[in-house]
């Protein structure tokens, strides 16, 4: 397709080679070899990338024991969207599951964009939306289990309590707990 345009400038990405600028009707087109990082999570990137050609892996915590692959996205699918429109740390990582080129849009060439790939500014409109979707559903399950926890906290006597029902004499209510004073003198 646009195989021997490449320029290998390697400033436009992890592992990225720039085609020339021209070679698509004036679009900024890049290529990653297969399994090169596009993306990290937690990096700001201000880049935003529309797939022509392959596949992309999407990943949270990429490397480590919670590792979670988001999904595997292919040609006309827009990713790094985040980071352009925010300018904030990615929240997922990019991996090239095979040799992808791709549309990079920067800030500078977002108007373009826009008036060009109508669908594409919906889907990134849609992936954002279901984004705070998920993000929602994980508030309302972390705040349940939190819920969860904080009740079973309240069933387990704290350390002032332990030490109240244990007390030798309780002025208020010397009668209570009597066999709790027992066992605390040892005489049960």
């Amino acid at each position: 397709m646009t195989e021997g345009l490449m320029d290998n400038n390697s400033d436009n990405g992890a592992g990225a080679e720039r085609i020339s600028d021209n070679s698509i009707g004036g679009k900024s087109i890049v290529t990653f070899p297969a399994e090169s990082l596009i993306l990290k999570e937690g990096e700001v990137n201000l880049d935003m990338y529309k797939i022509i050609k392959g596949n992309v892996e999407l990943y949270t915590g990429y490397g480590t024991e919670s590792e979670s692959l988001i999904g595997i996205i292919g040609p006309g699918a827009v990713f790094g969207e985040f980071g352009l429109l925010t300018e904030k740390p990615a929240i997922y990582t990019a991996i090239a599951y095979s040799d992808v080129y791709a549309m990079r849009v920067t800030e500078g060439r977002i108007g373009d964009f826009v008036k060009e790939n109508h669908s594409s500014v919906i889907q990134i409109m849609k992936n954002m939306a279901n984004t705070m979707a998920i993000m929602q559903r994980q508030i309302i399950d972390l705040s349940e289990e939190l819920a969860a926890l904080n009740k079973k906290s309240d069933d387990v006597p704290t350390a002032k309590d332990l030490l109240r029902n244990y007390s030798v004499y309780n002025a208020g209510h010397p009668h209570i707990n009597a066999n709790a004073k027992m066992h605390f003198l040892g005489r049960r």
